[in-house]
This record gives C-alpha cells, structure tokens and sequence, in this order.
C-alpha cells in the first residue's frame, strides 16, 4: 500500500489555472469547511455536487465545476476534510481519506452537510441535484447514494467500490454511472464483483462502464502516461467518460 500511496501522490502536483466560480464557507456541526461553486448564468439550473480525490479539493475538482457551469449546471466542489486541510504527504493523505471510507456515518454526515448546503445555494434547482467525484470522491459519491440521499444521480470516476455499509433494497434513490479503468489495479476484480452484487441486490438504476487499457486517475493529466504505474492519465477514457457524464446528466436532471 505505501508503494501504491507514492505513486498516486505523484500525478497530484496540479497546476492552478484561473477559476470562474467562488470559494464558499459551510460548516458541518463545528467543523468548518470551505467549498467552491461554479454558477451557470441558465435561471433555476439543476446543481452537481464534485467531490474531491484523497489530498482534499484542488484545481482539478474546481476545473470541472467551471465546466459543468459552462454546460448550463450549477456546480458546488465540496470539501470533505475541513477547512485548511489538504495533506500532500501521501501518508497523510491516505489516513485522512481512510477517516471516511472506513467510518460511513461520518462521511455521510459530512456528505449531507454539503448536499444541505447546496440547496441554499441561490438560482439552484434543489430538486434537481447530482453528485459525482475522482478516486476518493468517486467513492464518496456512491456513498451518498447509499445513504438515500435525494439525489437524481451518482457518478464514480476511477474510484474505490467497497463501503463498510452496503446498501439494501430500496435504499438507493439515485441513478448510478460508474466509469471504471479497465486495468485499474488499485480496485481489484473481487471488488468490481461486490459492487455489481450490491447494485442488483439493491435494486437501484445502474450503468458500469470499463475503459480498455485504462488504469486509476485517468481523468488527471497530470498522472503521466505509464500504465504500469497503476496511475496514468487516458486521453480517450477521460474524453469519453466526460462526454458519458454530459448524457448522464442531460437524462437524469
């Protein structure tokens, strides 16, 4: 695993480029968290919440919230960490992210802060809302799915499958997209296998979608371009995935 934790945290050296939207403070009981939103100029436009990768909200999260707002969404990059917390040591990293995978109360606690947020949001369409994520987010989003949330949709990108509080028949409400490397070696089969039992068992509205030749982080250009890291950025999965996630949304929203 620590091998593994060097090699992603290499991809995350992300460049900052000039933003659109607005950094946001929201609190989850008495912890303090600082958000981005991204605002289309379409009135009462539905929102889609972007959860962060492990190392906490970064430009790629607030990149893809200016481009769901330039597609016509109203976009609200979470943090699930708390303000100022954003570990770039890959140790740090991981034991923070395990916080949450590993306890689902607390990650759906800090989810629904966010989604409850989001609907305070003005010029928002709250019965309309969506929740997608990388890696850690993409976790996380299916975990807000899991929790029965109010939410039209789920999208995972390259993230984890596993929750230590699957869901059962009829707890899903959203309708589930996951994009998936197909040679993602972070995710084994026995996990892709688990998830797949649990949507049918829970009986929820879902699509996995696997991409050839993809590994983890594939959406991250900065993940460079060797595949048998287990980390690598694919031009035509991120491409792909991006145009499925466009679909996605235009049918559920």
């Amino acid at each position: 695993m620590f091998i593994r934790a060097i090699l992603f945290a290499t991809f995350l050296m992300i460049g900052v480029p000039a933003m659109a939207g607005e950094t946001v403070i929201y609190n989850d009981g008495d912890v303090t968290l600082e958000g981005y939103v991204a605002k289309t100029d379409k009135p009462n436009a539905p929102v889609v919440l972007v959860v962060h990768q492990w190392r906490g909200l970064s430009a790629h999260e607030k990149e893809h919230a200016d481009m769901l707002a330039k597609e016509g969404y109203n976009a609200f990059a979470i943090d699930m960490y708390g303000q100022g917390i954003r570990p770039q040591d890959p140790k740090d990293a991981g034991a923070e992210a395990t916080k949450y995978k590993t306890n689902a109360p607390l990650a759906r606690q800090r989810l629904k802060a966010a989604i409850d947020y989001a609907k305070t949001i003005q010029g928002v369409d709250a019965s309309r809302m969506a929740i997608m994520g990388y890696c850690f987010g993409g976790t996380m989003a299916l975990e807000a799915a899991r929790m029965g949330a109010d939410l039209k949709a789920a999208v995972s990108f390259h993230g984890g499958l596993g929750t230590p509080a699957p869901a059962k028949a009829g707890d899903i409400k959203a309708s589930i997209a996951v994009h998936h490397g197909a040679d993602d070696p972070l995710v084994p089969p026995a996990e892709v296998e688990g998830f797949i039992k649990e949507m049918k068992e829970s009986k929820a509205d879902w699509v996995f979608t696997e991409y050839a030749g993809a590994v983890h982080a594939f959406t991250h250009k900065d993940a460079g371009n060797d595949p048998s890291t287990g980390l690598a950025y694919n031009e035509k999965a991120d491409k792909r995935s991006w145009s499925a996630l466009l679909s996605f949304l235009k049918e559920t929203l």
